[in-house]
């Protein structure tokens, strides 16, 4: 009887390793598929099922395995199938967003920065807008968003900056703006920096003074064109000075006044009504200037300065004669007195155009650019902190230098959110307007593109 009970044991026990061995076969065949870790799970439960009846005392004591082969194989495939017919969930990799755990992706945040910036849109009609699509967006909503986005891409806006700072050649103006406040609105400004042909740029300061102008110009050598206001006159040096020139509160530099000939006939046309026959002539005159400039707008720099040379030279020393002749014979203080000091008093700011073809002929660039806050001020009527100035003078940057390089702003800004987060910070530059055609076909960056997850989604929706 004792032997009979043994050799059953050792039948059982051959059984359940056949068993074991079928089931390793059958999970190395599943383990080919993307279910190989579960496979592994639901063998390593079987083995240890068969382990604990070989481990029981009672069995083991009698020589007797208490699961049998068929039973153990029966799980198996069960659990197998339950795996196989349950639902399951595939996380993918979180793709990094502009404004970390945020809940805007970067093409909402894209269309609220152009409606509220390109197209002069104040935050109580967005609000109204999304609104009427079903879309709850508080105001605060958008001015958190819109001020985490700008720290995103200030650094982006001094790359810019420090890269226009090289250039021959800046303009630059300014306008005041309101900044709310409890009692009543306090004053501001915005400056503009146009480095023609690269970028336009914006900063927002308190003050109009020589230290905002300082902060930005900061290093900067080489031709400026600008108005005549006092605050820039500091910076000038003449063609003859001294290289040791110091500039109090300044680094040692040395910056070439270019003066705008659209100011000069500025005067000229506000004295008409009371001197109409020497304005009419001033205007003339300058008119004719204007007519050679356009004409040579589209020219080599070799043609324009051999335009130039033949042709407005003769004219400018026409005009500054005209107005030495006629500026004694004027009453002071009044219109056409002021008129011809002006010309008079920045004749070789005035003449300067005529020595480098780079230069222009005016700061009408400057104005232009201007005119986006001009705009904007009239609908928003004042921008809510200092704060909220410098964040409309980053997103007024990237916008207007858009607007230049003909850069659909709307895709670009998604795409710039889309990248800038892990773009590297010694290649800022690439992102720009500038640059951003020819970043935007190179393998690289299609590969960063297509591989977010919420670009894709974007472009299918055809936003």
């Amino acid at each position: 009887t004792e032997a009979a009970a043994q050799t059953q044991a050792a039948a059982q026990t051959q059984a359940a390793a056949q068993t074991v061995a079928q089931t390793e076969a059958a999970a190395q065949t599943v383990a080919q598929t993307e279910a190989a870790a579960q496979t592994e799970a639901a063998l390593q439960a079987l083995d240890s099922i068969v382990a604990s009846a070989n481990a029981d005392p009672d069995l083991s004591a009698k020589g007797v395995l208490q699961v049998s082969a068929e039973d153990a194989l029966r799980c198996a495939v069960q659990a197998l199938d339950r795996w196989a017919s349950s639902p399951r969930v595939l996380i993918a990799e979180m793709p990094e967003l502009p404004i970390p755990r945020g809940l805007a992706g970067p093409g909402l945040l894209a269309e609220t920065v152009v409606r509220r910036w390109e197209d002069a849109m104040p935050l109580h009609r967005l609000e109204g807008i999304y609104s009427r699509d079903g879309v709850s967006l508080a105001r605060s909503t958008l001015c958190g968003w819109h001020e985490q986005l700008a720290n995103l891409c200030q650094p982006l806006v001094e790359a810019m900056k420090s890269d226009a700072l090289t250039q021959p050649v800046l303009c630059t103006d300014a306008t005041g703006v309101l900044v709310q406040a409890k009692k009543k609105c306090k004053h501001a400004h915005f400056w503009v920096l146009v480095a023609p042909q690269r970028h336009i740029l914006f900063m927002y300061s308190r003050r109009h003074n020589a230290n905002a102008v300082d902060t930005l110009l900061q290093g900067y050598q080489g031709y400026l064109v600008a108005d005549a206001h006092a605050v820039y006159d500091h910076l000038y040096t003449e063609d003859d000075a001294s290289e040791e020139l110091l500039i109090p509160d300044a680094e040692k530099r040395k910056i070439i006044e270019v003066a705008c000939w659209a100011h000069v006939r500025r005067y000229f046309f506000k004295s008409i009504k009371t001197d109409p026959v020497r304005a009419e002539h001033g205007i003339g005159l300058i008119g004719s200037l204007f007519r050679v400039e356009r004409r040579i707008s589209e020219k080599t720099m070799a043609e324009r300065a051999e335009q130039r040379a033949s042709v407005s030279t003769p004219l400018v020393n026409d005009f500054f004669k005209w107005c030495r002749n006629e500026h004694p014979g004027t009453l002071e203080e009044t219109p056409i007195y002021r008129a011809f000091r002006y010309a008079t008093n920045h004749e070789k700011a005035l003449r300067r155009f005529l020595e480098d073809p780079r230069l222009p002929f005016d700061n009408n660039i400057s104005e232009r650019a201007l005119r986006r806050e001009a705009v904007g001020r009239k609908n928003w009527l004042f921008v809510g902190s200092d704060d909220g100035g410098r964040t409309n003078a980053t997103f007024v940057s990237l916008l207007a230098s858009a607007k230049l390089h003909r850069v659909e702003p709307v895709a670009y800004l998604r795409d710039l959110l889309f990248l800038l987060p892990a773009w590297p910070q010694s290649r800022l530059l690439d992102l720009a307007p500038v640059s951003w055609k020819e970043t935007f076909q190179k393998a690289e960056t299609q590969e960063l593109l297509n591989a977010n997850h919420y670009r894709t989604a974007l472009l299918a929706l055809g936003r």
